[in-house]
């Protein structure tokens, strides 16, 4: 009776009007609502992913201008909440609002993997915006109507802006160690005196930084946009914006200033983000808008809606890619989540599980690892969906282990 009840009040039938365009008459037709159908999915936590591609080390999904934006858009639609990072997330001039992904810069990722740092979930940021001296007045016309526009037409809190007092001059090259994008700027203490301008001033609690960079030569620019080699950019963006946030632990992201390339009619789908106007300020803003703060006290990780790195139940990567701090904080936690590493994601590195003694899934490619990912949440064991891959069930002898029982694998009839 129970039972029957219970059923009763997950699913209702309403008789509602519909129009018959034959005959020109409205009848009434039964329409079955199941609005409660998820009710027991409540008894269970949320499942948490974090989505990680490494910045500036040509990968093959998410090396170019948001490629990897589509892997993002399908993994947040399998979890109930999606942590990544500004290289995952942002397409220059293109975003996509996803209200269950969280942005969080690559260091203050690592940090939360570390168990060090805690996030909390905002509705609204406060935004400022930093301009760098060294860019041109008609480039940084352009920006400031980009963020105008972004504020009129989105609605995005961007408070105020401010340019710092000396150019930062940016300079960026490749390491000959390991193919890694990387640089520096000459000037970061003028970076960080507008930093703090902003939050004295303005009390912001997030920081877009635009900075001039200098304009590629042509063969490298051909290369990115032919969808090869590196994003040359990305290191040093990386560690602008890692400046920022270690300093004063609030989101912190950036994007380039430049003149924008020549035309070319031969261009890959992967780096056309970058081409369709003066600036790639907009996805920023956006991911910005709505950033989690960063919680760097243990006494703060209890306040409610908080997120720390134990939350998390699995991690997706590249799968020559998991030396990074955050990968090998999570993978030597006590409560391991499932590390998913994907084989057609390859990058300039060699830092694969097998070398570092990592337990990790391997996967094909990004299909394969969503798949993982949906069976992991159901609470199914991955191999239980691939043919032979359940073996049958061992036993564990409770003997001393110099005895001359041993376990072996139970059979069944």
């Amino acid at each position: 009776m129970s039972l029957l009840s219970n059923f009763s009040t997950a699913i209702s039938c309403r008789k509602l009007p519909v129009f018959d365009p034959v005959n020109r008459s409205t009848h009434r037709q039964f329409r079955v609502s199941c609005s409660n159908v998820h009710l027991s999915d409540k008894c269970k936590r949320e499942y948490t992913s974090v989505l990680i591609v490494p910045t500036g080390v040509g990968a093959s999904i998410g090396g170019y201008a948001g490629d990897a934006l589509p892997v993002a858009r399908t993994l947040a639609s399998v979890v109930d909440c999606l942590i990544s990072h500004p290289n995952v997330l942002n397409a220059a001039m293109l975003y996509w609002p996803m209200p269950n992904v969280l942005y969080v810069e690559g260091y203050a990722l690592d940090r939360f993997a570390e168990g060090l740092w805690a996030l909390r979930p905002v509705h609204q940021n406060k935004v400022g915006l930093v301009l760098d001296a060294g860019i041109e007045e008609e480039l940084r016309i352009r920006h400031l109507q980009v963020v105008d526009a972004t504020r009129a037409s989105l609605g995005l809190p961007v408070l105020e802006y401010v340019v710092t007092d000396r150019p930062l001059e940016v300079e960026k090259w490749v390491d000959p160690k390991n193919g890694r994008a990387t640089g520096r700027i000459k000037h970061p203490d003028s970076l960080l005196r507008a930093v703090q301008s902003l939050c004295d001033r303005s009390m912001v609690n997030a920081v877009a930084v635009v900075a001039r960079f200098p304009d590629d030569d042509i063969d490298d620019v051909d290369d990115y946009r032919q969808g090869k080699g590196i994003d040359l950019l990305a290191g040093v963006e990386a560690i602008i914006s890692h400046l920022v946030v270690k300093n004063f632990r609030i989101p912190c992201a950036h994007s380039p200033a430049l003149l924008p390339p020549p035309l070319t009619k031969s261009l890959c789908p992967k780096s056309a983000a970058e081409e369709l106007g003066y600036t790639f300020l907009p996805c920023v803003l956006a991911g910005l808008a709505n950033a989690p703060q960063y919680l760097a006290y243990k006494s703060e990780f209890q306040e409610k809606g908080c997120i720390v790195a134990n939350d998390v139940d699995s991690v997706i990567l590249p799968a020559d890619a998991c030396g990074g701090d955050g990968v090998l904080a999570f993978a030597n936690k006590r409560t391991k989540p499932l590390i998913i590493c994907v084989q057609e994601n390859e990058t300039v590195l060699n830092d694969t599980p097998d070398k570092l003694g990592i337990d990790v899934v391997k996967v094909s490619n990004y299909w394969e690892a969503i798949g993982v990912v949906a069976a992991h949440k159901a609470g199914i064991d991955p191999n239980s969906l691939r043919r032979d891959k359940i073996k049958n069930i061992s036993t564990v002898s409770l003997l001393p282990s110099n005895s001359s029982v041993v376990s072996s694998p139970r059979t069944f009839a």
